[in-house]
């Protein structure tokens, strides 16, 4: 067990593995949740653990039997609930490291870069140490780093939850690791002034990829507390589905502020997806799938498929067709799979093993047609064509999930089980 004494800095302990009496592991340390009181020091009473499946959970403290360097370990008891933070309570790793506040002997003010929590006598664990650095001083050549101090929990003011900003930069150190749907997980859970803070810092790739993961009124949420041109630019590089069905939730003159801020190009795509109807093949396909010509090498088309941008539905095909290569193209051929192009000579051409059997369909298809056929193939992506079978998209068995799914899939816990949080 900790002894009294035992200090333990919360940056240094997130991303630690927690551990069951028996080392089976439970999950890793994602945050620290306190509670700030008026006089006195913070009151640890609880950890974030992320488990298996993605899901935080609350681990109370009265659970923690040890905090040892690489480890913690807990009770064999664990409450299985996704972790919803309380008014009352604060996220250390969350909400209190970047945050300002002044020293209490009026020298200044300084940036919270780590917290300490400390083992009581009587077993409570209380924030007691703030590893802090001065705001940055002079200016141009000259401007440098302020200096670093370790300060008593009760010689700064403004721990307390504030409206004013707070910087992200320790935080989203982190999660740096973090998948976009992890670290979507991550600003769920956050209070919503904290999770726009959050979403600023990212850059405009990273918050797409977060974005096209978390909730509808989360995503909303977050566009909207982005000035207009950073909503803009944000939203030219998600994918134009995900940004059809974002824009799809605003308000019909905030959407066509953004599509005017956006690029033509980008904004054309996103403004044909607008008019298709949700729950048909046109709703819920994208614009960019990977098109190439018949003469093309597999070679390149293999290359064109390792593209890290590119999901793993849509890089299973190339869709095939005559020029111009950008929906809608030229007359659509066929499909070319990714196991096929293994098999073959990298100099040959794709129109050579292109599959010309696999029927597309219309814009207008149902989901319920659109599911079957993917279902009927195992096919991970179906291609969607006009009247003069053109391609128009492609619609990927991701999609199609999301749209099958509850809408409040991504928050819903598989089982509960467990204790009660007390």
């Amino acid at each position: 067990m900790s002894a009294a004494g035992t200090r333990v800095f919360v940056a240094r302990l997130a991303g630690t593995m927690v551990f069951d009496p028996i080392g089976d592991q439970v999950g890793r340390v994602r945050d620290v949740v306190v509670l700030v009181r008026p006089k006195g020091a913070a009151r640890a009473v609880g950890l974030v653990v992320e488990v298996p499946g993605r899901r935080r959970i609350f681990l109370p403290m009265t659970r923690v039997t040890a905090i040892d360097p690489g480890q913690v370990i807990s009770t064999g008891l664990l409450n299985m609930r996704r972790f919803e933070q309380r008014a009352a309570e604060t996220l250390v790793v969350g909400e209190l490291l970047d945050r300002t506040v002044e020293l209490a002997d009026g020298t200044g003010s300084v940036l919270i870069e780590d917290v300490a929590i400390e083992r009581q006598r009587n077993g409570d664990w209380l924030a007691t140490k703030l590893f802090v650095r001065r705001h940055r001083v002079g200016g141009g050549l000259l401007r440098r780093r302020g200096e670093t101090l370790l300060v008593g929990a009760d010689e700064v003011t403004g721990l307390a939850r504030s409206t004013d900003g707070q910087g992200a930069a320790l935080l989203l150190a982190q999660y740096a690791d973090l998948k976009p749907a992890d670290l979507a997980d991550v600003l769920h859970d956050l209070s919503t002034e904290r999770r726009i803070e959050v979403a600023v810092a990212l850059d405009n790739e990273r918050l797409a990829d977060v974005l096209e993961e978390l909730p509808e009124d989360d995503q909303v949420e977050i566009l909207q507390g982005l000035d207009l041109t950073r909503a803009a630019d944000v939203l030219e590089t998600m994918q134009p589905d995900d940004a059809a069905d974002l824009l799809g939730e605003l308000p019909d003159a905030e959407q066509a502020e953004l599509l005017g801020l956006m690029e033509p190009e980008e904004a054309r795509d996103v403004r044909r997806l607008l008019a298709y109807e949700d729950n048909t093949a046109g709703g819920l396909m994208t614009t960019e799938p990977v098109i190439l010509g018949p003469e093309t090498s597999i070679a390149a088309a293999l290359a064109h498929v390792r593209r890290q941008d590119l999901n793993p539905a849509l890089a299973s095909i190339v869709f095939v067709a005559r020029p111009p290569l950008e929906t809608p193209t030229g007359r659509f051929i066929g499909v070319v799979h990714l196991q096929r192009m293994l098999r073959e000579p990298p100099h040959q051409p794709i129109g050579a093993i292109v599959d010309t059997d696999l029927e597309p369909v219309t814009a207008d298809a149902p989901l319920l047609s659109v599911t079957r056929e993917l279902a009927t193939y195992n096919l991970l992506a179906l291609p969607v064509v006009d009247a003069e079978r053109r391609l128009l998209g492609a619609v990927s068995v991701d999609d199609v999930l999301d749209h099958l799914l509850p809408e409040d899939w991504r928050e819903a816990d598989d089982e509960t089980t467990g204790a009660v949080r007390g």
